[in-house]
């Protein structure tokens, strides 16, 4: 190989490398691959740009403005209200076969957030038991079509870059039925190895708040314990911070002075027994605002807030709302609650302002799991039309053959119309991070072509695999992403390991579809690690389960869900 062939497989490994070391920003990461493709001249400018405008990496767009309208929704709230009831058999079946259903047509992250609060407040079916299946279903469930998740239409996108026509809205179907089928049977037979969990300390625990001294405060110059703040209601006193000093355990002897910062873990519904002390002001008590208006919210993914601390984020002034607590799951919290940096996924209980509800950005930023609801939400004939024609745009793409992003392209027209999307937030809900990830790795797959790369790769895989199984190269694929996925994330993996797959199958002579839905399926199998898929992670926050449980619980699934996979992709797509 020439010295730029070597530079080109450089930038691959590297890229791979930053993905595992960079994992919460996937985006920069190719956004950095594409610059040096570009600026070694693997690619020209021209190539970006039409890689910019992929009719895959389109539709996936045009489909999460599709998928934020129809969040906003009746029906899901609905549905959430529908599946405990009956017996505790019916009601798990009705609940997992429902989010499995829903997550084929919308984001498995906005099922998951929704039902997650309804789960925890039954009194039928224990949550621990139920919140690690919900999100299995809600990964399944995305398997079954081509809209069913984002990692499938990243892989559509550069399927179809390589000039094939791409991938049918039922192509993943069959598979990923019985897939489904398997995987429940096995969560069904192993629900009770999941812990029980007590109901009523789901809501609370691990809420970590934090209240400040005041200088005339009548607590100053008393212990702990003769302030009475040793036992209170649900409340745990765990840290005191003073002079930037972190005083942990704080000892019942332990004199208070002005300005310390008491940190308590606990019950959040007990946080107004707080203000009874004279002179102990809470974090989020500005303006009054802490009053009977608690919301508690779960950050987004995409949220605009992630990797800002409290203070730095601006809540009062972008919210209408102050922070009372937060929780993470999963890792441990310290310190000043101004100064956490904010992660996907953690748990927030907000105060609200009177204009927390009429502000436009809470629905990039939150799910609302409690309390005050957006005003954005959808009623009346909108909340119809837009449930009817969502499912109108993909049956008139699959019966007439039209490409779905002509049939998205006319529905989303429709909801600008309508005043059931607005264009100020389209502008807002913009997906720049799948974007940059997909441009990014289209990217890189060109480069690899122009550079003569892949084409080396495939002639090396033809000599190596010569007169052995295909299905080796195919297992091997399927499992290089499987791994790639609890390492980088589904996305970063799936845009990451398709160029791979798609020469060698080049090289080998076979169809390339098998190696195609092998890394959409793989990719998409993140059963083992809370952190490889989102609802992974909001389970795990939200059911206090422990990193041992998880692996356990999942192991199974994931091996079961390998075995049919990798037998059934070249029984339905032949190599």
């Amino acid at each position: 190989m020439t010295i730029m062939q070597w530079l080109m497989v450089a930038i691959f490994f590297a890229t791979f490398i930053a993905l595992f070391k960079f994992q919460r920003h996937p985006e920069k990461v190719f956004a950095g691959t594409s610059l040096a493709c570009l600026g070694f001249s693997f690619v020209s400018s021209e190539q970006v740009l039409a890689n910019a405008v992929n009719p895959g990496l389109v539709t996936l767009i045009l489909l999460v403005f599709c998928s934020f309208t129809f969040e906003r929704t009746s029906i899901l709230r609905k549905l959430a209200t529908m599946l405990i009831s009956g017996s505790k058999v019916s009601s798990i079946i009705k609940t997992l076969t429902s989010t499995a259903i829903a997550s084929a047509l919308m984001s498995n992250t906005a099922v998951v957030a929704t039902l997650i609060s309804t789960i925890k407040k039954n009194t039928l079916v224990n949550p621990g038991k139920l919140l690690l299946p919900l999100s299995f279903a809600a990964i399944l469930g995305g398997t079954l079509t081509l809209v069913g998740t984002s990692t499938n239409l990243i892989v559509n996108s550069m399927y179809i870059e390589t000039g094939a026509k791409g991938l049918g809205f039922f192509d993943f179907s069959l598979i990923g039925l019985i897939a489904l089928v398997v995987c429940f049977i096995v969560i069904f037979a192993r629900m009770y190895t999941l812990p029980d969990m007590a109901v009523g300390s789901l809501e609370v625990s691990n809420y970590f708040l934090e209240a400040e001294i005041t200088k005339n405060s009548k607590l100053i110059g008393k212990s702990v314990e003769a302030n009475g703040l040793r036992n209170l209601d649900s409340l745990f006193l765990v840290e005191v911070i003073r002079d930037g000093r972190l005083i942990s355990p704080v000892t019942p002897e332990e004199i208070l002075t002005a300005d310390d910062k008491l940190i308590f873990t606990g019950d959040i519904t007990k946080v107004l027994t707080l203000q009874q002390f004279d002179g102990l002001s809470l974090f989020a008590d500005q303006n009054g605002l802490i009053k009977d208006n608690l919301t508690e919210v779960l950050i987004k993914p995409d949220s605009a807030i992630i990797g800002k601390s409290l203070k730095s984020a601006g809540f009062r002034a972008r919210f209408d709302a102050g922070v009372v607590a937060i929780r993470r799951e999963g890792g441990q919290l310290s310190g000043k609650l101004g100064d956490i940096v904010i992660q996907a996924g953690d748990f927030l209980v907000l105060a609200v302002g009177n204009d927390f509800k009429s502000r436009t950005n809470l629905s990039k930023n939150f799910y609302i799991i409690s309390g005050h609801q957006p005003e954005n939400m959808l009623h009346g004939w909108r909340d119809g039309l837009t449930i009817i024609g969502f499912i109108a745009t993909i049956a008139t793409s699959v019966i007439f053959s039209l490409s779905l992003l002509t049939c998205l392209i006319f529905y989303l027209a429709l909801l600008i119309g309508t005043n059931c999307l607005t264009v100020n937030e389209i502008k807002r809900r913009f997906p720049l991070e799948i974007w940059m990830i997909v441009l990014g790795a289209l990217t890189l797959a060109k480069s690899l072509e122009n550079s003569g790369v892949a084409m080396i790769l495939a002639n090396n895989i033809e000599l190596l695999l010569h007169d052995k199984s295909i299905y080796i190269a195919f297992i091997t694929l399927y499992l290089l992403t499987l791994i790639s996925t609890e390492l980088v994330t589904n996305n970063a993996a799936a845009a990451l390991v398709f160029p791979i797959a798609y020469n060698i199958a080049i090289g080998l002579g076979v169809d390339p579809l098998p190696f195609v839905m092998a890394v959409a399926f793989a990719a998409s199998g993140s059963f083992i690690s809370p952190y490889g898929y989102q609802t992974n992670v909001m389970v795990y926050n939200a059911g206090n389960y422990k990193l041992t449980e998880f692996i356990k619980f999942g192991i199974p699934v994931s091996l079961l869900y390998s075995v049919v996979v990798l037998v059934m992709i070249p029984i339905v797509f032949p190599f």
